[in-house]
């Protein structure tokens, strides 16, 4: 039998696009640019060149630069030969420099930056930087990504400062997603209003401190603004006087995402709704404590004012007192009131403690698109959360194996777990006999990197850490109190927990200081 040689050039080109489209446009670029003709007339093509991701980007969410072999051969190799081409480059804090000066880019009018801590954001944008000679009349996007730094020091006003700068510096931007990953520091205006005017603005993602920072950027700021999302950690009644209150006929688009807010949702959140007249979407995340939300509150407050609105998308989650309760709406009550809901799936179920006089009720449409799911108990009703990384789960009832097995199949993506549950399992021997597991399902979690199990039962450590229960991936890193671990483990010498307790990071330095006999032949990933 006769063997033929096939080589990458002998393949159609439609073919050779197709496989070059599976891997990113850098990595096309750096291995096959100037290989030979054909491949170098194939990669040149905008397909590979317009849109360029110069960073490394992780399933965690992390960045990284490029490798330094990379780079050398990207700034002095590819970027000078295709500059004129490149309309959307995306770039990480410590390479952004080089990259930048490496070429002329005539024709970028999208840029993404990532990575940045306030200072050099501070310092690049208020400063006259080689950012802003480049750039200025020319960036129709852009993707600010703000981290935390060393020196925290009057960071909100420096946050407010970089985005006054940016609106004021780039006369023709018209997409703005302004990103600020720094715990609880968020762009404010507060007792300062903000003094920008942008009539080029028309899409504004960003994070505020609070409600008076979303009118803030309602009154006026913007006139030509289309879209806004926003999100807000909690929203209180406010004492501030804005004379914000009229219509905003132009905003086709509203996201507000919101952990907390209490009897504001009556007072401030459907008042403002109420302005947007002709808005055709709306996306709503809230958690609302003092009143139970259904879809016919939904309809009446909400849609009944919004003649346009043809896309709903929320995820509500309510909380009430049960003290003093008379009607105590069931399931069936709650997913009734979405009767009239036709364009949509509407999950919804209600959830009651007994203990802490709390009852609960989560209603959103389906599918879920977020990457987190909070509050969930016993009475999740399942699905496909394909996009969720991140859940907690709480309840006064005992979670059952059976429930675990649920929560993999519905979450089959999830990173972090965390479990607030003090009662201890009922089921726990259940298929269990003469430790015969047969009938006993492992439950695999193939992508948790992180399980918080600090406000567990003893129960759920053995859930978790028994390999006849749960299979664990390598490299997890585990939160449990020290004292319950070393129990469960019997010491860190018990064979039905090694297996799993082999592949964990256990951050031991959170409990003691010194680590006991076993500790590291137990867990294999831990090192001093």
């Amino acid at each position: 039998m006769e063997y033929s040689s096939i080589e990458l050039n002998d393949l159609p080109v439609e073919i050779l696009i197709y496989i070059f489209k599976k891997i990113s446009n850098v990595e096309v670029l750096y291995s096959l640019i100037n290989t030979n003709q054909l491949l170098n007339q194939i990669v040149r093509d905008p397909i590979f060149t317009s849109d360029l991701f110069l960073l490394n980007c992780f399933s965690d969410g992390s960045i990284s630069p490029l490798s330094n072999r990379m780079l050398d051969k990207i700034c002095l190799q590819i970027l000078p030969d295709i500059g004129d081409k490149i309309k959307w480059l995306n770039l990480e804090s410590s390479s952004m420099e080089r990259i930048l000066l490496s070429t002329n880019y005539s024709n970028v009018c999208k840029l993404g930056l990532y990575g940045l801590e306030i200072e050099k954001a501070k310092y690049l944008f208020t400063e006259k930087t080689y950012l802003i000679d480049i750039f200025k009349n020319q960036i129709s996007s852009l993707i600010i990504n703000i981290t935390e730094s060393e020196n925290q020091k009057s960071i909100k006003n420096m946050i407010k400062l970089v985005f006054t700068h940016i609106l004021t510096i780039f006369t023709k931007l018209e997409y703005l997603i302004f990103d600020v990953t720094i715990a609880f520091d968020r762009l404010s205006f507060f007792m300062s209003p903000p003094t920008i005017i942008s009539s080029t603005l028309l899409e504004l993602h960003v994070s505020v401190s609070a409600f008076s920072d979303c009118l803030y950027l309602l009154d006026g700021c913007f006139n030509q603004l289309r879209a806004l999302y926003v999100e807000i950690h909690s929203i209180y009644s406010s004492r501030l006087t804005i004379n914000n209150k009229g219509n905003l006929p132009k905003l086709k688009c509203f996201s507000l995402h919101c952990d907390y807010c209490n009897v504001t949702y009556d007072e401030l959140i459907i008042p403002l709704l109420h302005r947007m007249l002709n808005l055709e979407t709306l996306d709503l995340y809230l958690r609302i404590e003092g009143k139970l939300i259904d879809g016919d509150q939904l309809k009446t407050n909400i849609i009944n004012y919004m003649l346009r609105l043809n896309k709903f998308i929320f995820f509500i989650f309510s909380t009430i007192n049960l003290n003093n309760q008379i009607h105590l709406p069931s399931n069936e009550d709650i997913q009734h009131t979405f009767r009239e809901f036709h364009d949509n799936r509407i999950i919804s179920y209600v959830h009651y403690l007994p203990k802490t006089r709390i009852g609960q009720c989560h209603i959103y449409t389906y599918p879920y698109q977020l990457k987190y799911y909070h509050h969930i108990t016993n009475s999740f009703p399942g699905g496909l959360f394909k996009y969720v990384r991140e859940i907690s789960l709480y309840d006064e009832y005992p979670f059952e194996h059976e429930f675990f097995i649920r929560i993999q199949q519905s979450f089959p993506f999830m990173k972090k777990l965390s479990l607030n549950n003090a009662k201890a399992q009922k089921n726990k021997f259940f298929n269990q006999s003469k430790n015969n597991y047969q009938n006993l399902s492992i439950i695999k979690y193939s992508h948790l990197i992180q399980l918080d199990l600090h406000q567990a039962h003893k129960d759920y450590l053995e859930e978790f850490l028994l390999d006849t229960k749960t299979c664990l991936p390598n490299n997890i890193r585990i939160f449990i109190p020290y004292r319950p671990l070393k129990n469960i483990t019997y010491n860190f010498t018990r064979d039905a927990t090694r297996m799993n307790c082999s592949k964990v990071i256990y951050p031991y330095s959170h409990y003691l200081t010194r680590l006991p006999k076993h500790f590291k032949d137990y867990f294999l990933h831990t090192y001093e």
